[in-house]
């Protein structure tokens, strides 16, 4: 059984390795078309994307109560002074 694990191992699973060199060497000696124009073929000039809307805020009416309170002030506490002798 060990003899088909290292033939599974390193022949068959190092084919989809070698279509995909085959493949890109093929991409780069591919020659461009003469068709295709040098300003990447859109005529349409790129436009920016949309800006997606604002959340709106929350609606206080009177089915709801009043707006919340700020939360309390926090403060840092100082480090104390050294005592010198």
């Amino acid at each position: 059984m060990n003899g088909w694990t290292f033939f599974y191992l390193m022949v068959v699973l190092k084919i989809p390795i070698v279509a995909l060199l085959a493949i890109v060497w093929w991409a780069i000696r591919k020659e461009p078309d003469a068709g295709s124009s040098g300003n990447g073929g859109s005529p349409v000039s790129p436009s920016r994307p949309p800006v997606a809307p604002r959340p709106r805020p929350a609606r206080r009416g009177p089915h709801e109560g009043p707006q919340p309170l700020p939360p309390a002030r926090v403060r840092t506490p100082r480090p104390r002074e050294r005592e010198t002798a």
